[in-house]
């Protein structure tokens, strides 16, 4: 028997072989373009042409079903072309890491026809195991059942029964709980040590983090024309942000929240002496920065500070001078901590940080408010006792 000319041998990368073949289907009837199908993984020549006698039989029949997009990784394949279009390319781009960590390895080569409830709460069980937000990938891996939908291949997305696992509060005894933030007296001295650095730029960055309550994406996305010297104002309108190939490129505030912020004598004076001093810096390297979209803050070539640097200088000090941990985030906190201090209002704190959403502006603020707990039960004392 002759060989069929059709099925074409190939090697995979353990050495062992394998047949495939591509089959004609006819003309599609939008583009007039031929359509066409390609089957491959058969172990035999004779599995191969056992297939494509059966596909032949279906398509004059009549009764061949386009199988084209048949496991999971076929449908994600399809999302997330359309899913990179609706989002930033950051997003994006811890999208797909999720997707290539942990939900692919575990389901990319099931048939999407065929998973069902229990193997969706299988996988769910897992990923609460070892993630700490498991609720997020289980939302992303849902996504793509969702998407099936819309395009007919299944009729219902097992996602939706799923039952989500709680994760028990592990007790944690004689170990002091990390604050993410700094008193008043703690920031005081932090920014004292950044000024006996004799790093001016560095120095001014920290100031206007801590006096801000800038994300340091936006901090280091400000040129000088989001500076109002005038005004003591500071526009807040664009972060800089990963994406793909690890750059940076420059994107919308996290909420999409244009705001403008009024700012104190210090910081503008530090954001003043430092402007000049940039242009003397990078006039002698033959860099004009006399241009309003001019960075405020660059490295040596002038391009983005990795976001990264904030939190090297940061331990560098904090080394240096024996002081509490904090992140650079952590920074934003205590900005949030101390103006509620300060007496601002929610309202006013809500804006000045951008949230779009007040829950995250209380949490802070119940945060504070824990401080004020432990003179309660000396009030109460002193008024039992009171004579």
């Amino acid at each position: 028997m002759a060989r069929n000319p059709q099925i074409k041998e190939y090697t995979l990368k353990d050495g062992e072989k394998r047949f495939m073949f591509k089959f004609y289907l006819g003309t599609d009837s939008l583009t007039g373009k031929p359509l066409t199908t390609t089957r491959r993984g058969f172990k035999s020549r004779k599995e191969a042409q056992d297939a494509m006698n059966q596909l032949q039989l279906e398509v004059y029949s009549g009764t061949y079903k386009k199988q084209q997009y048949e496991t999971y990784q076929d449908i994600y394949n399809m999302w997330v072309e359309q899913y990179e279009n609706s989002v930033e390319e950051s997003t994006f781009v811890k999208t797909i890491g999720i997707f290539k960590n942990h939900i692919l390895p575990a389901m990319g080569t099931y048939k999407v026809d065929k998973i069902d409830i229990a193997t969706c709460q299988k996988h769910v069980n897992q990923w609460a195991k070892k993630l700490k937000r498991f609720r997020m990938v289980k939302s992303y891996a849902a996504k793509v059942l969702d998407y099936a939908i819309k395009h007919v291949y299944i009729d219902k997305n097992p996602f939706t029964l799923v039952e989500m696992p709680k994760k028990r509060k592990q007790i944690v005894l004689d170990e002091a709980e990390f604050e993410n933030f700094y008193e008043r007296e703690q920031l005081i001295k932090l920014l004292q040590s950044f000024e006996q650095q004799d790093n001016l730029m560095v120095y001014t960055i920290f100031h206007v983090l801590s006096y801000s309550g800038m994300r340091k994406g936006e901090l280091l996305a400000l040129t000088w024309n989001d500076i109002n010297f005038e005004r003591s104002e500071i526009r807040i309108n664009k972060a800089i942000s990963r994406g793909k190939d690890c750059q940076l490129y420059l994107k919308t505030t996290k909420n999409g929240v244009v705001r403008t912020i009024k700012m104190d004598e210090t910081s503008m004076s530090l954001l003043l002496k430092w402007k000049f001093q940039q242009s003397k810096i990078y006039l002698e390297k033959g860099i004009n920065t006399s241009n309003k979209k001019q960075l405020v803050f660059s490295n040596k070539h002038n391009r983005f500070i990795q976001p990264v640097q904030t939190q090297k200088w940061l331990h560098k000090v904090i080394d240096k001078y024996k002081l509490q941990p904090i992140t650079t985030h952590g920074l934003r906190h205590t900005h949030c901590s101390l103006l509620f201090e300060a007496g601002a209002s929610i309202k006013e704190v809500q804006e000045r940080l951008g949230h779009t959403d007040v829950k995250t502006t209380m949490d802070i603020y119940t945060h504070v408010t824990k401080k004020t707990k432990a003179s309660t039960i000396e009030k109460f004392d002193a008024y039992i006792n009171a004579r």
